[in-house]
C-alpha cells in the first residue's frame, strides 16, 4: 500500500484482519457444535466465498480503501442473511453469534468509509 496515509490504513486493516479471523474461529466452533464439520480450508473458502476476488494490483491506499467499501458490505449483509437463517431455524444461538459479527462489521465499515470521505 502506498500513499500519505500508509500507517494509518495500514493498522486500520491489521485491525479489521484480526477481527475476522477471530470471527471465523467463533463460526467454526459454531458450526462443530451444532454437529457439522467446520471445512476451513483456503480452496472451501475460495469456492463458498460470496466475496469478490481482491484486486491484486491495487497499490494506492484510496484503492484499498474503496475495496474494503465494497467487501464488506457484502460480507455484513451475508451476515443479515444468517441472522434470519438462524431465527428461521429456531436457532437463537447462531443468530447471536451472526448478530454480533454484522454490529461489528458495521463498525468497521464505517471505519473504511470515513477514509474515503476524507479523499474526496
Amino acid at each position: 500500500m502506498k500513499g500519505p496515509n500508509f500507517i494509518g490504513l495500514h493498522e486500520l486493516f491489521d485491525q479489521i484482519d484480526e477481527v475476522v479471523e477471530s470471527y471465523v474461529d467463533m463460526i467454526a466452533e459454531r458450526i462443530v457444535q451444532l454437529g457439522g464439520v467446520a471445512e476451513g480450508t483456503v480452496s472451501v473458502a475460495a469456492i463458498r466465498s460470496q466475496l469478490d476476488e481482491y484486486p491484486l494490483t491495487i497499490g494506492e491506499g484510496g484503492s484499498h480503501v474503496d475495496a474494503g467499501c465494497t467487501t464488506l458490505p457484502t460480507f455484513g449483509h451475508q451476515a443479515h442473511i444468517t441472522i434470519n437463517d438462524g431465527d428461521d431455524l429456531g436457532d437463537a444461538d447462531t443468530a447471536d453469534l451472526f448478530t454480533e459479527i454484522s454490529r461489528e462489521i458495521d463498525k468497521w465499515l464505517r471505519f473504511v468509509e470515513a477514509h474515503s470521505q476524507t479523499s474526496k
